[in-house]
């Protein structure tokens, strides 16, 4: 994750806003583009263009080598498979004709390293000059794995880390042993080229709940033993009555301070030291009925906001599907609250009959992308007072399917990398 950086632009003589062709390509500014622009304030907010193709997600398969107690797979009925030749190949066909080469990661609802051919579709994906990332659960990742791996040049390996301890972790990723997986990140880590950054950077991911959020401080430690560079924390995503019960934003659902900034009247708040004396005024300020803004942050502008959409994201499922976003690659079942909420897939199309930029330019797949990134759907997460909330077919603001109000990845409670 790059870091923030200044950039300077200038305004030509007919009032045109100049951008320094290296940023213009990054977010696909190309003449003709359109993109979004909003007023925050003092600033202005420029979205990246919704024809701009900046990451592919890839499922190698659906399959896993291990039970989690947080996995979709709980619950679904669906074919289960790996991405064969023919799918990875129309993908690298694609990607021949996109200039910049978008980051590819590889993830979905499988482990990545379960399919045979993994490693290799990293190689293939990198000699085209193209960024790639890949997550596991690192119980595959073993030392043949993690050189190809490194000698392929693959930027950045995350690894999901649900506990610190053996018996906190393995509570929760069901057949796996923590002490395997450590041992494997540290052979990775170690078989790195020794710079000042090595590469591939090491990222940890982390899933809240209940039953295991003590632990996140030890975690980050182990992490920052562990030479990571990256750390995400996601909230649980409940497939089940049990899941639900190990939830951690019951009241950030409902709770004013994360509405929408323009329904609110502003509060300004600086840093501060968090500990005995300020810890229940700061929270108390958090939760005061104002639209907060921390540091210069405003902590309501993570609200319907699709990161998968603002980021110029698509993903390719194991079978050549083309979807939006992970959230829509495979019908399941949820929960919003206390309603059993049922996700059904968006389709875009298949590459086994039409190409990756043909799917991606598709003018009903564009105005989508433009309809998310305005956002104008009921707040089904904040309201989710009608059965309507129970599905994604539609919303009383007359949004057909699907219709994403009641998506937690807008709202900033789940979180993908």
């Amino acid at each position: 994750m790059e870091s923030n950086r200044t950039i300077w632009a200038e305004v030509d003589e007919q009032g045109r806003l100049v951008m320094p062709a290296e940023v213009a390509s990054r977010y696909g500014l190309t003449p003709g583009a359109r993109m979004r622009i909003e007023e925050t304030g003092n600033n202005m907010r420029l979205h990246r263009a919704s024809t701009h193709l900046a990451k592919i997600y890839i499922e190698p398969t659906n399959r896993c080598n291990i039970t989690c107690r947080t996995c979709m797979r709980n619950i679904w009925d669906e074919k289960l498979g790996k991405m064969s030749e023919e799918t990875f190949a129309r993908i690298l066909d694609g990607l021949q004709g996109i200039s910049p080469k978008p980051l590819v990661f590889f993830g979905g609802l499988g482990e990545p390293l379960f399919h045979p051919k993994t490693v290799e579709m990293v190689e293939r994906v990198k000699a085209l000059g193209a960024p790639v990332e890949l997550i596991t659960n690192g119980i595959l990742l073993n030392a043949e794995r993690s050189r190809r791996l490194i000698d392929a040049g693959l930027d950045t390996l995350s690894v999901s880390l649900d506990g610190a301890k053996p018996e906190s972790y393995e509570d929760v990723r069901l057949g796996a042993e923590m002490p395997r997986v450590i041992e494997n990140i540290e052979t990775f880590r170690s078989l790195r080229r020794h710079t000042f950054r090595p590469m591939p950077e090491i990222g940890i991911n982390f899933v809240a709940m209940k039953r295991n959020v003590a632990d996140l401080p030890d975690v980050l430690a182990l992490a920052r033993r562990l030479g990571a560079r990256r750390f995400m924390v996601s909230n649980v995503l409940p497939y089940d009555a049990e899941m639900q019960k190990e939830t951690l934003y019951t009241k950030s659902l409902i709770d004013i301070a994360y509405m929408p900034s323009q329904w609110l009247p502003r509060l300004n708040m600086p840093k501060m030291d968090i500990d005995d004396r300020t810890r229940d005024a700061f929270i108390g300020a958090l939760r005061s009925g104002w639209n907060v803004t921390f540091a210069g942050n405003n902590l309501g502008g993570a609200n319907d906001v699709c990161t998968f959409i603002e980021s110029g994201s698509t993903t390719v499922g194991w079978d050549g599907s083309v979807c939006p976003c992970i959230p829509l690659m495979h019908t399941h079942t949820t929960f919003l609250r206390q309603r059993k909420r049922l996700v059904r897939r968006h389709v875009i199309g298949n590459l086994a009959e039409r190409g990756l930029i043909d799917l991606w330019n598709d003018p009903g797949y564009v105005a989508y992308r433009e309809r998310v990134q305005s956002f104008a759907f009921a707040p089904c997460s904040f309201c989710g007072g009608c059965d309507m909330v129970d599905s994604n077919e539609e919303d009383c603001l007359g949004n057909v399917f699907p219709a994403c109000g009641g998506c937690l990845w807008a709202q900033a409670l789940i979180q993908c990398p």
